[in-house]
């Protein structure tokens, strides 16, 4: 089957959390978080559960944890603690609940992040996706530039397929 075969096949609309994680943004500061919601609904994506976690492992982990384990949740959005600073754990904390990782996410964000916008200071970011208890889950920079980038070139157009790919297996 071909990938074109597999996009007409994958679910026109999937439910998704979103997860900012900040020390500092309230639902009123976060343009980030926004900007995932707005761009979700303008692919005709329902958002079930959106949240702000500190820069806290367990925080973290409870958060896309409660996703993972939502049946009705299909994929798991987090946009910030990915850099290299001591508190940006949110790459660890995925890798310790995925089972199936996507590297192909992490390594196109930094190589369009590279070309188009801030050349070699990509390699500063964690950008990573995978697959958690039958959960997509994708986890970007905190930067609205960043999540700008990764949700109109990677995730919208590959979500249903990821989400498609991932209901076979449950079938």
């Amino acid at each position: 089957m071909s990938v074109k075969q597999h996009k007409e096949e994958a679910p026109k609309n999937v439910n998704c959390k979103v997860i900012t994680v900040s020390d500092t943004r309230s639902k009123e500061t976060d343009k980030s978080g926004s900007l995932i919601i707005e761009m979700l609904q303008e692919s005709s994506h329902s958002i079930l559960d959106y949240q702000i976690v500190i820069d806290d492992f367990a925080e973290i982990y409870k958060a896309i944890m409660t996703g993972c384990l939502n049946n009705e949740i299909d994929v798991i959005l987090l946009n910030g603690g990915t850099g290299i600073a001591k508190r940006d754990v949110t790459v660890e904390v995925i890798q310790s609940l995925v089972e199936k990782q996507l590297p192909g996410f992490g390594e196109i964000f930094r190589m369009l992040s590279y070309l188009e916008d801030i050349g070699s200071a990509s390699i500063l970011s964690r950008a990573t996706a995978g697959v958690a208890n039958d959960t997509a889950v994708f986890s970007m920079p905190g930067s609205s530039g960043a999540v700008k980038l990764a949700m109109e070139k990677i995730i919208i157009p590959e979500m249903s397929h990821v989400v498609r790919e991932i209901r076979k297996d449950l079938r």
